[in-house]
């Protein structure tokens, strides 16, 4: 071994990005094919895999609703028949989830929530570890999970029990599968710029009565580094988890966040 081993991933290695062709997915996937890797994604939105595809970037794709466990099993045939295998799941999707107080949510609401931010994990892990197994190097799973999974969030609560309950899956799993090479970690994002964010404050200010702005610079101030973050910040640190440099890593949440100090 080096004295510093590589901090980038290897050329080739086989990567699934679920909810991969827009937002954070997206980013990560391009991250890991700049990086040599061979990544396919799937998406529910038809429209995102169709300008992934049309932007010419060597990603192979699959539509397909990650709550639905038939459109997942679909999923990884074409996983096989593109990769031929696997080395690395990215389990990125997931919903802001409605907000209000307790007592006004919507049923149907939590339960896509859970649906979609929890389930999906599992029958995305579920169907990956047999290949993981079977990786070359020892498989990787990241879980994106985010601050609100080490923080509570008033008037957010779907979106927060679920990603409390997937850093629960991803501490398990580390345990469960360690013994077989197979490494597991959740990135913890805070406040990521981009239209998702957005479309939470203005929810927010507007359950709160006040204006986007004032309701963006409350966010900002508690963040201890005063900005947002960015998607390649979080991309960068996906990369790492699954490079030589990242090897003895697993088990971890692991937050990008500028230090948010409370929601």
């Amino acid at each position: 071994m080096k004295v510093v081993p590589t901090l980038t991933p290897r050329a080739g290695l086989r990567v699934l990005v679920t909810a991969g062709a827009s937002g954070i997915g997206l980013v990560i996937a391009n991250a890991f094919a700049e990086a040599g890797a061979r990544v396919h994604v799937c998406d529910v939105s038809e429209a995102a895999i169709a300008a992934l595809r049309d932007s010419g970037a060597p990603i192979t794709a699959s539509v397909a609703d990650v709550a639905d466990k038939d459109a997942v099993e679909r999923v990884f045939a074409d996983v096989e028949r593109e990769l031929g295998g696997l080395d690395v799941l990215v389990n990125n999707a997931g919903i802001a989830g409605p907000t209000g107080g307790i007592d006004e949510l919507d049923v149907a609401q939590w339960e896509q929530t859970v649906d979609i931010n929890l389930n999906a994990q599992f029958y995305f892990a579920r169907r990956a570890v047999p290949l993981l197994r079977a990786a070359p190097d020892g498989g990787a799973i990241i879980a994106l999970s985010s601050v609100a999974g080490r923080l509570g969030y008033a008037y957010r609560t779907p979106y927060a029990a679920t990603k409390w309950a997937i850093v629960g899956l991803m501490k398990s799993l580390a345990i469960e599968l360690g013994p077989c090479g197979i490494r597991v970690n959740a990135i913890q994002p805070g406040i990521v710029k981009g239209p998702r964010i957005e479309r939470v404050i203005a929810a927010r200010a507007e359950k709160l009565g006040v204006s986007y702005d004032e309701m963006e610079k409350e966010y900002l101030a508690k963040i201890s580094l005063r900005r947002m973050t960015a998607p390649q910040e979080i991309a960068a640190l996906a990369l790492f988890l699954c490079s030589p440099g990242g090897g003895g890593i697993s088990g971890q949440a692991i937050s990008v966040c500028g230090n948010v100090e409370v929601l």
